[in-house]
């Protein structure tokens, strides 16, 4: 068994995870700080794991977006509704794509663009 968890580095991690929650649904499961900077963060979106942290100035370890993630909904008009009451930047509008997925982009603060549809690779 393998796991990928998507890793990003904000300007102001704990807005982004206010965002992240708020906008797209995550769920707050563990923050790490240290005098104020969040160097690890875990946040969940059902069963799945993203890891989120704020930049290091002159550090190359975890080097910042923009990056794209697709995430699979089960409902993405919910899902974008939630999205824009928050006040994301929607970047593509719900659509229903020839491939048979329902979906749509936003960015989060950082530039980051996210797909959330209802696509399942097979």
């Amino acid at each position: 068994m393998s796991s990928i968890i998507p890793t990003f580095r904000y300007p102001d991690a704990r807005a982004a995870i206010d965002f992240l929650v708020s906008a797209f649904g995550f769920t707050e499961h563990a923050v790490h700080a240290s005098d104020g900077v969040i160097g690890h963060a875990e946040l969940r979106f059902g069963e799945d794991w993203i890891m989120v942290g704020d930049e290091r100035v002159g550090s190359t370890d975890f080097p910042k977006g923009p990056s794209t993630v697709y995430v699979i909904v089960d409902d993405p008009d919910a899902h974008h509704a939630r999205a824009v009451a928050a006040g994301a930047e929607i970047t593509t509008e719900l659509t229903d794509r020839d491939y048979g997925s329902r979906e749509y982009a936003a960015k989060d603060p950082a530039g980051n663009v996210w797909s959330f549809g209802t696509y399942r690779p097979v």
